[in-house]
C-alpha cells in the first residue's frame, strides 16, 4: 500500500503553460465516489489505471494503483459509469526542484485549474510558484470524485 501525500491549490493564471516540461490528456470515471473507498478509472495518454483511494486525513490518504488495458478502462467507464466524467490536460511544471501537476479542466468544468504537489511527508513545505492561488487541500468541492458528479 502506498500513501498519497499532496496539497492542492487553485491556479490564478495560465503562466504555467509556458513553463511546463510535459502535458498529457487525462480522462477519468468513478466506479465509487464514497469517501472511504473511492475507485477511479483513468486513461492518461496511452495508458490506463484502476486506482483505489481511502479517506483523506488532511493531506494524506491510502492509495493503490494498478495498470489495466486501455480497452478495459474504456469499457468499464462506458458500462459501469456512463462514460468519462472528467476530461483535463495535466501539465508538469518544475519549480525549484518540485514537480507540480497542474490540471486544466475541459467540458463541464471548463475554466477550472487546479495544481497539486506530491510531498515526501505531511510537514514538507514546497516553495509555491507565482501562478498558485488559494489552497484547497481537504476541500471536498475540489476532489475529482466530487467534480465527477457535477
Amino acid at each position: 500500500m502506498a500513501k498519497e501525500i499532496e496539497r492542492k491549490f487553485l491556479v490564478k493564471d495560465r503562466s504555467f503553460i509556458s513553463q511546463a516540461e510535459a502535458a498529457v490528456s487525462i480522462r477519468q470515471a468513478y466506479i465509487s465516489t464514497a469517501p472511504d473507498a473511492t475507485v477511479r478509472i483513468r486513461i492518461r495518454g496511452k495508458e490506463a489505471f484502476l486506482t483505489v483511494k481511502g479517506r483523506n486525513s488532511g493531506a494524506i490518504r491510502d492509495e493503490w494503483e494498478y495498470p489495466v488495458p486501455v480497452t478495459d478502462a474504456e469499457e468499464m467507464a462506458r458500462r459501469l459509469c456512463g462514460g468519462f466524467a472528467i476530461d483535463k490536460t495535466r501539465y508538469i511544471v518544475d519549480h525549484l526542484g518540485w514537480k507540480w501537476e497542474v490540471d486544466l479542466f475541459h467540458g463541464h468544468h471548463e475554466g477550472l485549474i487546479l495544481a497539486e504537489i506530491e510531498m515526501p511527508s505531511a510537514d514538507s513545505n514546497p516553495p509555491l510558484p507565482p501562478f498558485i492561488g488559494p489552497e484547497v487541500t481537504g476541500d471536498p468541492r475540489y476532489y475529482n470524485s466530487t467534480l465527477s458528479r457535477k
